[in-house]
């Protein structure tokens, strides 16, 4: 009999010590270790849940914790009526000497309309999306309109995911801000209508004890975006990734047309590679700078910036010998270039020479995502003979060399004397200069079998 009580309570001290230790944000009665923020939007309690109510006139309101929270697991239900938009602040600021007090930081998403983001990262009033869920388009069918969903946040260390009804959604890596206050957003309105909707939380709790324990394994559903500029996750050092330009230094680049890195034309500073203004000539300052090794099967990103009626481009397959006079080295291109502001958007067929487009030969979309005042990525996945262009998460155009409609592409086009144009198995990787300033960080590469 003794053994057997002995042996129940070191099965009861063990439970006790593995048990998560969750402390809830909101009592069911009050509003009691919160405070409003900013907007005038009004919160009221109703049947154990805080109901948020937009109002005209305002701008966004926030109902924040009075305490900060630096690592930790939060989970929520929440509930919103169709047309509003709000959103779950968490290590969110509001300090007097940024934008007098203005709520900023990232913020969970709750968006009911058909773009369907909701537990996707927008950064409030700082750097805005971070995690579209362009990014992870599965995890659309999360949210349920209409209905109580089930939100997970997991911020710890440098990592914050993100899940709706046990779905992935989002998943950044980024240091900008360690801790801060956990806030409930209705999000200010534009037309009388929208007056009145609704949003509504209930069941908010949070662990802060042992979070690297109770911590969610990776899965795939989600990939990582790594926020924090010119360096290697450890997940992305885990599939593969490194650095292409390191932040710092010219290491493994050089002139297209040199043995060494050109002494002018380009700029390094604050973690950004600059090539700079010179008149809009192709590759007659500096000039295009290449890596100094070749590239097979990979995948290509690059953040890029453009300053207004700019012009440069992002090229593979380059053959650095073929080209040793006037003008840019020869390889696929994806197109850089300020469509609204450029000449050369007017030229070409179809608007094969617009921003996307595999220049000169195949036009990338009209209509997409594209923020001409900030940094945006390029991604080129190449898998043999088939080769994608992404922009900032959106695939533009995907085609296949090395086939006789290629071919016949490749002959109508301004690259119709080069030989074997497209075709190589591998080549450098060039960042032009075109004579226009751009911006490049962030140059990253994972090779594929």
């Amino acid at each position: 009999m003794k053994k057997n009580f002995l042996f129940t309570l070191l099965l009861f001290c063990a439970a006790s010590l593995s048990a998560q230790t969750w402390e809830p944000l909101f009592n069911g009665k009050n509003l009691k270790g919160w405070k409003k923020l900013n907007g005038k939007a009004e919160y009221k309690i109703v049947d154990g849940a805080i109901v948020g109510i937009s109002k005209m006139g305002t701008p966004n309101t926030f109902l924040a914790t009075t305490k900060n929270y630096g690592d930790f697991i939060l989970e929520f239900d929440f509930k919103i009526d169709d047309g509003l938009n709000s959103g779950v602040q968490l290590r969110s600021e509001s300090k007097k000497d940024y934008q007098n007090g203005r709520v900023h930081g990232y913020q969970f998403e709750i968006d009911p309309s058909k773009r369907a983001w909701s537990g996707g990262i927008y950064d409030e009033a700082r750097r805005n999306w971070l995690y579209p869920l362009t990014l992870n388009p599965a995890a659309k069918t999360a949210f349920k309109n209409n209905a109580w969903n089930k939100a997970r946040i997991e911020a710890i260390g440098n990592s914050i995911r993100t899940w709706i009804n046990g779905v992935p959604c989002a998943n950044i890596w980024d240091d900008m801000t360690p801790s801060g206050f956990i806030a409930l957003q209705v999000h200010a309105i534009g037309n009388a209508s929208e007056e009145g909707k609704t949003v509504s939380w209930k069941d908010i709790r949070i662990c802060t004890t042992d979070v690297e324990r109770y911590q969610t394994p990776e899965t795939q559903e989600a990939p990582e975006r790594n926020m924090i500029a010119n360096t290697i996750s450890p997940r992305e050092a885990k599939e593969g990734w490194t650095l292409l330009w390191d932040g710092k230094t010219n290491n493994g680049w050089r002139g297209a047309k040199l043995n060494a890195f050109p002494e002018k034309g380009w700029k390094m500073e604050d973690g950004i590679l600059k090539v700079m203004k010179s008149g809009g000539a192709e590759s007659a300052n500096g000039g295009d700078i290449v890596t100094t090794r070749k590239y097979k099967n990979f995948i290509l990103t690059v953040d890029f910036k453009i300053t207004e009626g700019a012009n440069s481009g992002v090229k593979y397959f380059v053959n650095p010998d073929l080209n040793k006079g006037e003008g840019s080295a020869i390889g696929c291109e994806f197109q850089i270039l300020d469509d609204d502001k450029h000449p050369d958007a007017k030229l070409g067929v179809k608007g094969n020479r617009k921003l996307g487009s595999l220049y000169d030969l195949i036009p990338a979309p009209e209509k997409k995502p594209f923020n001409k005042k900030d940094f945006n990525t390029a991604t080129i996945i190449v898998q043999d003979n088939h080769v994608e262009h992404w922009l900032n998460g959106v695939k533009l155009i995907e085609y296949t060399r090395n086939t006789d409609m290629w071919n016949a592409l490749v002959a109508y086009s301004k690259y119709k004397n080069w030989p074997n144009f497209g075709n190589s198995a591998e080549g450098n990787i060039l960042l032009q200069d075109h004579g226009d300033e751009v911006w490049f960080k962030n140059v990253k590469i994972k090779e594929l079998k």
